[in-house]
């Protein structure tokens, strides 16, 4: 069973994940630019393809971005490229460097959150170590190519009642769902493709916004 708290509190409502190529001839930037007046409240920066320099110094200007507007801005998997940056935390799946290892060299200040796909894996989550869990893929998605089987709504929520730490839903999930895992305990919603493949990302961000709210409402 987890822990009762989390060491660093983030507001995981509208998780942004970046992708480069669903950000298509916009780029990256001014996607994440224009995402930034839709309301989002966390930027994950997820690279996989690119230069270590290359991937710094777009990092660098992301922050820039996020601190200016007060969000947290989250690395995904990659320990090395957040330190170099002084990102504000990072996020790590099943298959990446355990929490514990991850802990011993970030800093006590910067948030830690953890990926889970099944109820296999609830016994990986410290909350002395972790801060949020990434609970998905919820639905089926294109946007991550080894991404675990799709737990659906019911799934998701005996998996989320299980779990004390703050839980952000991901996978799967645009306007048309978000109510629905809102409702199913989520604290928030991480997408990609919704916002980043969006014709307005900041309209798509806030159209996501007033159905998290609505839902809340609701809930």
């Amino acid at each position: 069973m987890t822990q009762p708290s989390a060491p660093n509190p983030i507001d995981l409502s509208l998780y942004l994940v970046t992708d480069h190529a669903i950000c298509g001839s916009r780029g990256l930037i001014a996607t994440v630019t224009a995402a930034l007046e839709g309301n989002v409240t966390a930027v994950q920066y997820r690279v996989k393809a690119i230069d270590m320099r290359d991937a710094i110094d777009e990092a660098s200007a992301l922050i820039a971005l996020t601190r200016q507007a007060g969000i947290p801005f989250i690395v995904n998997d990659r320990l090395d490229l957040a330190l170099a940056v002084d990102a504000d935390g990072l996020h790590v799946g099943q298959s990446d460097m355990p929490p514990h290892l991850a802990r011993r060299f970030l800093p006590p200040s910067k948030i830690l959150g953890l990926s889970v796909t099944a109820a296999a894996e609830l016994s990986t989550i410290d909350a002395s170590l972790v801060d949020y869990v990434g609970l998905g893929p919820v639905f089926a998605t294109a946007t991550k190519s080894d991404a675990a089987s799709p737990l659906g709504l019911e799934q998701f929520r005996a998996l989320r009642q299980a779990i004390t730490l703050p839980v952000v839903a991901i996978g799967g999930i645009g306007r048309e769902r978000a109510a629905g895992v809102i409702a199913a305990g989520a604290d928030g919603i991480a997408v990609v493709s919704a916002i980043c493949g969006a014709p307005d990302p900041a309209a798509a961000g806030r159209d996501l916004w007033q159905q998290i709210i609505q839902a809340r409402q609701q809930r």
